[in-house]
Formats: C-alpha cells, structure tokens, sequence
C-alpha cells in the first residue's frame, strides 16, 4: 500500500509502517532515538515553535490551527512534493507524540499532501 498514514510515535513500529517520519519539531519524550525506528526526522514541515504553544492541543482552536499551519506549509512547496513523491512509491508513515490523535499537525500535514498532484 503507498500513500499516507498516520501513527503516534509512542505505538510500536511494525514493518507495515513504511517509511517513518517524525513530524514533530521537538523529539517526543521518553522515546529513545534506537526504539523509534524514524527514518527521518522531518523538524521543518513541523509547526513553528509559536503556532505550537498557541495551539497548545486545545480542540477549540484546531480549526484556526489548520489554517494557519496550512499557511505555514505552503513557505516548504519543494519539502512536500519530495515526501509526496516517497509515497508513490511506499507508503509514509507520519509520525507524531499528541496524545489526541485526531486534532493535531500530522493529520493537517497528511492531507496537504494528498491533495498535492505530481
């Protein structure tokens, strides 16, 4: 299967993953570089330090945080087509540490790039 998929870095790596991507800017805590298994960590396609303690993972304000991470991605066109391109060949595997696994950037980030034609 390629294309996109989500994980919580904190959930075990299994072989079906693919490629791994750590999608956060800071590295989670209690995780150990060896047990991650990250193929990359991607810190730049990451919300910036100031949208992230704005947002702070308060549900209220993730409509605002999509736009304005949306905003912050499109400063990265050549970033996201490289990771697009990956997926047509493998899945990717977005990893992220927010214990919310629906309202966070990994889940704005993965469908910015779907929606990126190549």
């Amino acid at each position: 299967m390629k294309g996109f998929i989500l994980k919580r870095i904190y959930s075990a790596p299994s072989e079906s993953d693919g490629y791994r991507i750590l999608v956060d800017r800071l590295w989670p805590r209690g995780v150990s570089k060896a047990n991650a298994r990250v193929d990359e960590w991607d810190k730049i396609l990451a919300p910036s330090t100031e949208l992230r303690k704005w947002f702070n993972h308060e549900i209220d304000k993730f409509e605002e945080f999509t736009v304005r991470y949306k905003k912050e991605l499109e400063a990265f066109p050549t970033e996201l087509q490289r990771l697009k391109k990956i997926s047509l060949n493998q899945q990717v595997c977005l990893l992220f540490g927010a214990k919310d696994e629906l309202h966070n950037q990994a889940v704005v980030l993965k469908s910015v790039l779907e929606s990126i034609k190549i």
